[in-house]
């Protein structure tokens, strides 16, 4: 994968340039903030990894600014910060995921191959699936489509919707959701799910599609079958 790896901090940064780039990853380490959003903005990058904390500029608001000018690029945010405030707030900003200082090499490329797998999925699927007449999910913008209206998805919505696609009409646990979508990461707290439903239902209401997440009581949540054809 091309990484672009926005990290100040002056043994971390090339410890994890050089983790990745033995891993035959293509790697892009900036010092700052600045020269992270010009590297963003300039090429096209598979993985952004991202410390929250930089000595110009807020991770977070640079995700947040990225995010709103409808780049979907999986995130992966560092930091230091690791209440679960923090990583509410860090998954708000846009982040795919969320990995808290210090962690062990083996965990962050686990993290990594987990976003590459996800990309390469959705790389290789169909170009449009229809979710309800009407309403289209994109694989090749990761986005939501309804007519005229195109609302982007992160990373991690895109995985999630995916999967849900996948298991049309049936009720999947939180714990199925987790698995699939999150993969083996310790860190993630078992209401991520709930908070990233939440996430869709805001963005389908958005497109003009309400109730098509079920909460299924006792289990977790389904995707409403489509109507059938008179």
């Amino acid at each position: 994968m091309k990484i672009l790896l926005i990290e100040d901090d002056a043994r971390l940064g090339p410890l994890i340039a050089r983790l990745l780039t033995a891993e035959r990853h293509t790697v892009q380490l900036c010092a700052t903030g600045a020269d992270g959003v010009t590297f963003w903005e300039t090429a096209s990058w598979d993985l952004i990894i991202l410390d929250r904390m930089l000595p110009d500029l807020e991770g977070s608001s640079i995700l947040r600014d990225r995010r709103h000018a409808g780049d979907t690029t999986p995130v992966l945010m560092l930091t230091a910060l690791g209440t679960v405030d923090d990583r509410v707030e860090g998954l708000d900003s846009g982040a795919d995921d969320y990995l808290t200082k210090p962690f062990a090499a083996t965990e962050l490329l686990a993290r990594v191959r987990a976003l590459g797998r996800r990309g390469e999925m959705s790389a290789s699927g169909e170009a449009e699936r229809e979710i309800v007449p009407g309403l289209l999910l994109d694989e090749g913008r990761h986005a939501l489509t309804a007519g005229e209206k195109v609302i982007d998805l992160s990373a991690r919505e895109y995985a999630l919707i995916a999967y849900l696609i996948r298991n049309r009409g049936i009720a999947l646990t939180r714990q199925q959701l987790l698995d699939e979508v999150w993969g083996a990461e310790p860190d993630v707290y078992s209401n991520v799910v709930d908070l990233y439903v939440h996430y869709l239902r805001k963005k389908f209401e958005e497109a003009g599609f309400n109730d098509l997440l079920k909460t299924v009581r006792g289990i977790g949540y389904r995707l409403a079958d489509a109507p059938k054809a008179k």
